[in-house]
């Protein structure tokens, strides 16, 4: 298997990203990786490997580029040249924790999608309080979105739950205001239609106060609102432990009791942090296309490359293709 990784992508690139590699190839003897971006600086923590190569690069797409305009321009950027590796058959999957814009573009130009899918979808796995987690799907990809595409992230995000995460029957929720059928504006009406006759173990309308709840597997929603929600849970988890650090360290009786808490404190951290089940991916491609967290160390992408991985050895590419045709058709009968 052969996965190539834009190693110049995300704030502390490319040292965390050479580390998961390393971690990565020595955890799975079958797993191959190209480094893509400046060999000079990878050298600086890459100390050699049968099983990892450098393609070397120098040119990058930065945090400020314009999405497609970078892609299209900066045609030897470490993250295009990753998404090329996929397109010429080199590499069965790529991953870049650098600009979402530009891999999303990228993706879609190079890598190119499913026949059958009409929008994408970017997913990433949120933490439950259970510690399961669910699939949060579309977070950005479109910020627009039909019925059908809903239904695509639906069956998309399914089989992924189920192949990847080995979730059997994956609940699939439809985010809305309300739990009855008839609520919600046109689109989450129509979408709930199409989702209760779809190939899903559909589940109804689910609220986003019930999402860390666990109340559903996958969650699919518009990409405007998805994109909303993650950043309201991100920012909801960075206050929340903000406000506990300043009353635990308020004085000395507190801050005694917290070193005595430390560890069940760094435990609840890690619990709350999505980077640990992997990245988001970018459903709906002809390969599987990762993208990992911006501020990834090198534990986050050991966990992106695993879930890459996890993708390439389930076929859920082929898996997506096939129960989308097969939809498809049902529906031009029907």
């Amino acid at each position: 298997m052969k996965l190539a990784i834009d190693a110049m992508g995300g704030d502390h690139a490319p040292k965390e990203i050479v580390l998961g590699a390393l971690k990565a190839v020595e955890e799975f003897p079958d797993l191959y990786i190209t480094l893509v971006g400046d060999e000079t600086k990878i050298k600086e923590t890459f100390v050699g490997h049968d099983r990892i190569s450098i393609i070397h690069t120098t040119e990058v797409i930065l945090g400020t580029d314009e999405p497609v305009r970078a892609v299209r321009r900066k045609k030897n950027a470490s993250m295009v040249l990753a998404a090329q590796q996929v397109t010429d058959g080199l590499a069965d999957a790529c991953l870049s924790a650098g600009n979402t814009g530009a891999l999303m573009a990228a993706g879609l130009f190079v890598v190119g999608r499913i026949e059958g899918i009409d929008r994408p979808a970017l997913a990433p796995t949120l933490p439950t309080i259970g510690g399961e987690g669910f699939l949060l799907m579309d977070v950005g990809a479109n910020a627009d979105a039909k019925p059908e595409h809903l239904l695509q992230y639906a069956i998309m995000g399914s089989i992924y739950s189920e192949k990847v995460r080995g979730i059997k029957e994956p609940r699939i929720g439809l985010l809305n205001i309300g739990t009855e059928e008839k609520k919600g504006n046109e689109l989450t009406k129509q979408a709930f239609d199409l989702l209760k006759n779809a190939p899903i173990n559909f589940v109804g309308n689910v609220e986003a106060r019930d999402l860390l709840d666990g109340v559903a597997d996958v969650v699919v929603t518009d990409g405007f609102t998805g994109n909303m929600v993650l950043k309201s849970i991100e920012g909801t988890a960075i206050s929340m432990f903000k406000m506990l650090k300043s009353t635990l360290m308020s004085n000395f009786t507190s801050k005694l009791a917290t070193a005595v808490l430390k560890p069940n404190l760094m435990r609840l951290k890690n619990k709350l942090d999505y980077s640990e089940y992997g990245g988001a991916g970018l459903f709906g491609l002809k390969a599987p296309v990762i993208k990992a967290h911006g501020s990834s160390n090198a534990q986050a992408i050991y966990s992106a490359i695993r879930q890459t991985r996890e993708m390439v050895a389930n076929d859920v590419v082929s898996l997506i293709k096939e129960t989308i045709e097969k939809s498809t058709s049902e529906r031009l009968v029907q």
